[in-house]
């Protein structure tokens, strides 16, 4: 069933890649950083979930039209941070983070560990939640939620030509 988590590329049977679509990814946002950087390509930070219906809707109706999914796999960079991995931090990586609130927040998961990113710099807990950046960090546009293909190539394409 299409659509429908987990995704196609986490399945009982083994893929050639554990990224949407084959495209070359990473999970960790300072290992893709240091990739941007070293191969001077702008980022795609993709916040996801396994469990996120929409992000796998977007992975297989808009990602995998030709057109974008040129643009992702040959000139960007694609993060993938998954919200809901339940896979335990190593113990020197886990932390306590006080809210704005004054509660600590607990972060033993790598889950955690992206949430709490991603509410933090982006303020927003939805998905799928993109952002275009330079591996400066400098935001390229808005930020692009789930949408149609038309809207998404256009949006990528705008990014891609602004970093030229």
């Amino acid at each position: 069933l299409s659509g429908f988590p987990p995704p196609m590329f986490y399945s009982v049977k083994q893929q050639e890649s554990d990224c949407p679509l084959g495209i070359n990814c990473f999970k960790d946002f300072d290992e893709g950083l240091a990739y941007a950087k070293a191969n001077n390509k702008p980022i795609l930070l993709d916040f996801t979930g396994w469990a996120c219906v929409n992000c796998r809707k977007m992975e297989e109706n808009v990602w995998s039209v030709p057109r974008v999914y040129e643009l992702l796999k040959d000139d960007y960079v694609l993060i993938s941070l998954y919200i809901d991995d339940r896979k335990e931090l190593p113990d020197d990586k886990q932390f306590n983070y006080r809210l704005e609130s004054g509660r600590v927040k607990q972060i033993r998961t790598i889950g955690e560990k992206w949430a709490t990113f991603q509410a933090i710099n982006f303020h927003t807990a939805s998905q799928p939640y993109y952002i275009i950046m330079t591996p400066d960090l400098e935001l390229l546009g808005p930020p692009q939620k789930y949408t149609d293909e038309e809207t998404y190539y256009n949006w990528l394409k705008a990014g891609k030509e602004s970093v030229k």
